[in-house]
């Protein structure tokens, strides 16, 4: 009977397949795809102070963006209890859900759907583009936030706040006074818009959450969307080269 000798070279392909066992392992955990999901909306609101944007769907993962309470986010999908997002800054990372409120442009209960009758006709969002329609909805959900009626769509100040977004692209100037048409209260007159009180929220941005947000965090433009003497609205969305997009939102009391 022959006795076992123990070889160093043994020890040595012993120890490596188990650290190559532990590496395959490793790696299988930590890349392994997890199932997306479809959540139905596309755009949230964030409900906590302060919320972080983390790289991966994980506390593990670092925080490559932060994100303050009231601020809108654009959803792509869900995975497991964190969503997948993009923030202001064109950050894209995830951030847990149950920090974020569904909003919903397209639900059949939206104020997008709402129909009136005015002196200047048919008052509806039937005819607004994604953009308009995406913002007219994060308008009224802050009013609604904030115990404010939900604004309408006036076809005439529709018509208006989209001719001064198209002008301000075809002039490049960013301001409220146009080079074509003088003041809001001179462009509202002059297309023969009558009102009793009137504002004007202008921004250029690459989202439109990314707009909404920039007002709300302006005491000017948040006074004016949270103004409850103004009842009708009209918004502007057009392509910009510069910004992305120019938005003008044009509101008034009658």
């Amino acid at each position: 009977m022959k006795s076992f000798k123990f070889n160093k070279k043994y020890l040595f392909i012993i120890i490596s397949i188990i650290i190559c066992l532990i590496i395959i392992m490793k790696f299988t955990t930590s890349f392994g795809m997890q199932n997306y999901y479809n959540t139905g909306f596309s755009t949230g609101l964030v409900t906590a102070t302060t919320l972080n944007v983390r790289a991966g769907p994980g506390v593990t993962y670092k925080v490559i963006a932060t994100v303050t309470k009231n601020s809108y986010i654009r959803v792509f999908a869900g995975i497991g209890d964190w969503y997948i997002v993009q923030v202001d800054g064109d950050y894209v990372g995830a951030v847990s859900k149950k920090y974020i409120k569904p909003i919903y442009p397209n639900s059949s209960n939206s104020n997008a759907n709402q129909t009136d009758n005015s002196s200047s006709g048919s008052v509806s969002t039937a005819n607004l583009s994604n953009d308009e329609k995406e913002v007219f909805n994060l308008i009224n959900s802050q009013r609604a936030n904030n115990g404010l009626s939900a604004l309408k769509i006036d076809t005439e100040v529709q018509k208006v706040a989209r001719i001064k977004a198209q002008d301000m692209v075809d002039k490049n100037y960013f301001s409220h006074t146009s080079p074509t048409y003088g003041s809001p209260f001179d462009m509202l007159k002059s297309f023969k818009v009558s009102y009793n009180s009137t504002g004007e929220n202008i921004a250029g941005n690459s989202s439109n959450s990314g707009a909404v947000n920039a007002w709300m965090n302006s005491p000017g433009h948040k006074a004016n969307i949270l103004n409850s003497s103004f009842n009708y609205t009209g918004i502007g969305v057009v392509s910009s080269p510069r910004y992305g997009k120019i938005f003008v939102q044009m509101f008034i009391g009658k």
